[in-house]
């Protein structure tokens, strides 16, 4: 899959335009500048999905491309650091056992959302997401304002 940059540009009903459908499909994804944070925006099986392109723990960096199915949820992996991360939620994911079970198997277990969402618009041809809701904090906001403004693109 390839990658591209685009130019974010506020629009007067407070959506930000991304790009354009047709060619965000191409690519797959595009990763832009929101009021100064890096996001990065997914086309995965015939959904639009976008989040923090810097992973909760550091950054996501080239190898953001590393998509998975676990346990039927679309995932991004962190090259860096192998965490786990839902493209609908931001949920981090870990493989655990309960040692307590007589013949423990590991299950998927949520370690709660970590990874900043940006809710995403299409209209007429056009893909939009919405400012962040700063109210509500998350683990990749640290890394999201440490790079912000600062002119590299993740991607």
């Amino acid at each position: 899959h390839s990658s591209s940059t685009g130019t974010a540009e506020m629009q007067p009903d407070g959506l930000i335009l991304i790009g354009k459908e047709d060619d965000i499909k191409r690519s797959q994804r595009i990763t832009a500048k929101v009021n100064g944070r890096e996001i990065v925006v997914f086309y995965h099986e015939g959904k639009f999905h976008a989040m923090d392109s810097r992973c909760y723990r550091k950054i996501f960096a080239h190898m953001i491309s590393i998509l998975q199915d676990i346990n039927g949820q679309a995932c991004i992996i962190c090259p860096w650091h192998k965490f786990k991360i839902t493209l609908e939620t931001g949920e981090g994911l870990y493989e655990g056992i309960n040692p307590l079970e007589p013949s423990p198997t590991p299950q998927w277990q949520s370690k709660g959302v970590k990874q900043r969402i940006h809710k995403v618009t299409i209209d007429n041809g056009n893909v939009y997401v919405s400012p962040p809701d700063l109210s509500v904090s998350f683990d990749s906001d640290y890394f999201a304002d440490k790079y912000k403004n600062s002119g590299d693109l993740a991607m």
